[in-house]
């Protein structure tokens, strides 16, 4: 009988701890949610933490069990937009092509911004010297692994790092200008994003030519189909390899990309003539 009883109040324990913790959970969900409302309705103005509990019907000391502080509450609604932004981020379809990836991703990153503008100016717009949210660390390596793969293609003429800081700065100024003026601006970004790629693909130095070559025919595979836009990337690599050796420039050590074949590729041959 003992023993009846003992299973009985485990079990009761059991469920009620259960239906505590997701209370806990529920509730920490709210109050991040009703935080993210009220950045949103006045961006970049500050907000009451009173009006957060008041929004979801719990007291003070609630707040403070969850996050011990306003910052606290902060860091969390930034960590939940870190969350939304890369979830659309992993939504994007990849071309293949890091150059082509850096640029869907800047088009991305202003979208985001421009659609939530609350959680964007939390996310990249307040600044505390010496400190940078730890989520903005999972979008930096992901613009990170892009640049590493252009790098690798001897598609830079700057380091990875610098590359991704490059793009990373004048994507959040661009976004952050749009957000200011509350409207969008699409000529201004693009200018902008195709100038930041123009500067760590050297395009603007003595291989113009041959660099624009590469960039346009990388980021439009459709016209000539994947294969061949790869086909034609490569020999106009290799020429503008070339030139940087004949023009006395030492040409970074080729890695070969991941979609190559074995043998070196050649261009076809014409059918005879019957």
């Amino acid at each position: 009988m003992f023993c009846r009883y003992a299973k009985l109040y485990l079990c009761y324990t059991r469920y009620y701890s259960n239906m505590s913790d997701h209370a806990s959970t529920d509730t920490r969900s709210r109050l991040i949610a009703a935080a993210a409302d009220l950045i949103a309705a006045s961006p970049g103005e500050d907000f009451s933490l009173r009006a957060v509990c008041d929004a979801v019907g719990v007291q003070m000391p609630t707040l403070y069990h969850f996050f011990g502080s306003k910052q606290g509450l902060i860091d969390a609604v930034v960590e939940r937009g870190f969350d939304l932004y890369l979830g659309e981020k992993a939504a994007l379809e990849t071309s293949g092509d890091p150059i082509q990836d850096i640029r869907a991703g800047w088009d991305a990153h202003v979208a985001f911004g421009l659609a939530n503008p609350g959680f964007y100016t939390l996310m990249y717009g307040k600044v505390q010297p010496g400190h940078a949210p730890t989520a903005q660390d999972r979008a930096s390596d992901i613009l990170h692994t892009l640049t590493t793969r252009a790098a690798e293609q001897d598609r830079l003429v700057v380091s990875p790092e610098q590359a991704a800081a490059h793009i990373l700065a004048t994507n959040v100024g661009v976004t952050l200008h749009q957000i200011i003026r509350a409207e969008p601006d699409p000529t201004l970004s693009t200018a902008v994003r195709e100038g930041a790629i123009a500067a760590i693909t050297g395009t603007t130095g003595p291989i113009d030519a041959l660099g624009a070559a590469i960039e346009v025919v990388a980021a439009h595979p459709d016209i000539l189909g994947r294969t061949e836009s790869r086909l034609v990337v490569e020999w106009l690599r290799r020429e503008a390899t070339e030139l940087k050796r004949a023009a006395g420039h030492p040409a970074p050590e080729r890695v070969p990309l991941a979609t190559e074949p074995d043998t070196p590729a050649r261009p076809p041959r014409p059918h005879p003539m019957r």
